[in-house]
């Protein structure tokens, strides 16, 4: 078996290389590769009369594309007369992954992370500023019944942004990219996040709610595609990893955010006095006393609040350089003068000229890479047929569709609702359960922040597999703390608040930021917009699935069945990544090509065999025991393991054999 999947791999990457995956995206990853001197030339000849820049950046140019051919092309004497000054030396050296410092940027490259940083936020707000905000709307527009449990109503309503991103809203990412730009798309959708949160502070039925939200979401698809393609398209790569990180970190910032608006309002005007929450009265509050002023500022103020956020991001974009990747797109189409765009952005977001100079020299001609590709391939059937590329997008649907299938956003959505009966109810225990929900949204900030260092050093796969058991664990307190026999008492609160902060705990630094990480880096780059399109699809068409059903679940399933669905999830969800997902750390882009190429039969054996040496190396304590390898044919000396690498085989075999 080991001997037939070499000799397939293997014949596939040296014969017809022309059309192997890895080939296809050599192209994008350094088109220069094996060009003679006299050929760079011609190609630094080619970009000036194509973009018209002025020859006194003839020189600048020249340098900057011989370092996007070589990084070390300066290190040593060269016959061609061309040196670095000393400042632009020095900006090379702060590139240096061991002697530079990579957070070294220009201030205007931190302002734009900033504005990314604002975007995230407000993603994370949008969706906690309904937690609060629920328990006091659902009486003053009778969609609770007599018990106050949820019924399908207010899921619906919780879920409608995510309704229109599935549907509506992430399919005008493309189309307001095209004409707007990516400022223009961000302060679009900013202004349109602005604007429906305020329109949800002045709505009076359900019905109007449920359409201000659905609004909502027109800006929260285009705006969570959008800013991460600007930042990744500004930033210098040695720090994007970081910046897709980020994304994922401020989210959880914005949704503390959400919980802290909640318990500032609870107490505004008469909003939290029994006239306005004795719901049990007889006879009750009047839906006119329930909806006037003095009862329902508080609540207004919960839905209004994250209009601060998108307000400031859209009033400061447009003093932020456009990317410089879509100035190119553009200036492609025929608008020439998009060029010297392009490179005043590039030299405003780089250290030194000649850093502005590579970078664009090299997004040109990637660009040209990318065209070429687009017009021989089908990019969607190519993201099926192709074996690696559909074992990244599988790989990434699975983590994306676990990020919410293991019940994270049911507790951003409904954590105050849960933990308001074990509190007293209305009247006593909404307020308790506001400040529980709190600190459910400060734990998942403060534990994605070690993910920054985590992601990186620890692995993908690794963060997943170790933290999955543990989400299980914790939906499973939640779920028996929910239980009938523990109603009201001490035991319950202690239990679901424990599965709930516990969660939250081993969430965060794990299925929390992996998957927007690990669906951006693993696929091919011909297909990688493609695929991260149906990657965000998947997540937002969860996210939809997960609000609308659970109050629906707690009514069927009581709560305790509704959580131990959750848990059982986690379960499935830990053989899910066992099985389908592939370590991603530490491999450069030809490296990834070579790692899913391992057929999923291949790397499923190899799963459970390691699965079984860490239980007896760990557990069992049999320490002679060697690890088995997940070892790659590759075309270089580069091997992938982790471990203890074999050479140029794509099998399964134990590192004992290679002693």
């Amino acid at each position: 078996m080991a001997e037939k999947n070499q000799t397939q791999y293997a014949t596939s990457k040296v014969e017809d290389a022309d059309e192997t995956t890895a080939n296809i995206n050599s192209k994008l990853i350094n088109p220069f590769r094996g060009l003679r001197l006299e050929q760079m030339k011609e190609k630094v000849a080619a970009f000036m009369i194509t973009t018209e820049i002025d020859e006194i950046y003839s020189e600048l140019i020249h340098k900057g594309a011989f370092l996007a051919q070589d990084s070390e092309a300066f290190d040593h004497p060269r016959t061609d007369g061309l040196r670095l000054k000393p400042d632009e030396r020095r900006a090379l050296e702060q590139e240096d992954p061991v002697k530079g410092n990579k957070w070294n940027q220009p201030w205007i490259m931190y302002a734009l992370v900033g504005c990314c940083s604002l975007g995230a936020a407000v993603q994370g707000w949008d969706e906690s500023a309904v937690n609060g905000a629920q328990i006091f709307y659902k009486h003053a527009w009778d969609i609770a019944d007599k018990k106050g449990n949820d019924p399908g109503i207010v899921g619906l309503i919780n879920s409608a942004p995510y309704l229109c991103c599935a549907i509506l809203s992430c399919w005008l990412t493309e189309p307001l990219n095209k004409y707007l730009g990516r400022r223009g798309t961000i302060f679009v959708t900013c202004i349109l996040s602005s604007a429906t949160c305020i329109w949800q502070a002045f709505t009076n039925t359900w019905w109007h709610l449920f359409i201000a939200r659905f609004c909502l979401g027109l800006g929260i698809g285009p705006k969570s595609a959008t800013i991460p393609i600007y930042s990744a398209e500004c930033v210098p790569a040695n720090i994007r990893g970081a910046l897709v990180m980020m994304w994922q970190m401020w989210t959880a910032f914005g949704i503390m955010l959400g919980y802290v608006a909640g318990v500032v309002f609870y107490n505004v005007l008469d909003g939290d006095s029994a006239r306005c929450t004795n719901y049990n009265a007889v006879p009750p509050p009047s839906r006119e006393m329930l909806l006037s002023v003095e009862c329902s500022l508080n609540w207004r103020l919960m839905l209004a609040s994250p209009m601060v956020l998108p307000f400031i991001a859209a009033a400061y974009v447009f003093t932020l350089p456009e990317s410089p990747r879509w100035l190119l797109q553009k200036a492609r189409e025929g608008k020439t003068v998009n060029y010297s765009k392009a490179f005043r952005s590039l030299c405003k977001l780089r250290h030194s000229n000649l850093q502005a100079a590579r970078d664009m020299f090299l997004m040109h001609h990637l660009l040209d890479g990318e065209e070429d590709i687009k017009q021989g391939h089908n990019r969607f059937f190519e993201l099926w047929s192709v074996p690696r590329n559909r074992r990244a997008l599988i790989a990434s649907l699975t983590v994306m569709f676990l990020q919410q299938i293991c019940g994270v956003n049911v507790l951003v959505f409904y954590s105050t609702n849960v933990l308001s009966d074990n509190f007293g109810g209305a009247t006593q225990g909404d307020k308790k359960a506001l400040l529980g929900s709190l600190g459910f949204g400060i734990l998942n900030f403060v534990f994605a922040l070690p993910a920054v260092y985590t992601i990186d050093t620890f692995g993908r796969r690794n963060l997943l597999l170790c933290t999955f058991p543990f989400l299980a664990l914790f939906q499973l307190f939640t779920s028996i703390g929910s239980l009938d026999r523990f109603s009201g008492s001490t035991t319950q609160t202690g239990l679901v608040l424990t599965g709930m902060y516990m969660f939250s705990v081993f969430y965060s630094p794990g299925e929390g930021p992996v998957p927007f990480v690990y669906s951006a880096e693993s696929m091919p780059l011909y297909v990688r917009d493609l695929g991260m399109s149906m990657a965000t699809a998947t997540l937002w068409f969860f996210n939809f699935l997960l609000a609308v059903t659970f109050p629906k679940f707690e009514d069927a399933f009581t709560p305790s069945g509704a959580w131990g669905y959750y848990a059982a999830w986690c379960v499935i969800g830990w053989f899910m990544i066992l099985f389908l997902v592939y370590e991603t750390k530490d491999l450069t882009l030809e490296q990834l090509d070579a790692r899913f190429e391992i057929p999923t039969k291949t790397h499923a054996m190899w799963a459970v065999r390691d699965v079984l040496w860490v239980f007896r190396y760990y557990v069992l304590m049999r320490r002679g025991e060697k690890r088995p390898v997940l070892s790659v044919w590759t075309e270089d000396e580069n091997e992938l393991d982790t471990e203890r690498p074999l050479r140029r085989k794509m099998s399964l075999e134990e590192t004992e054999k290679d002693e």
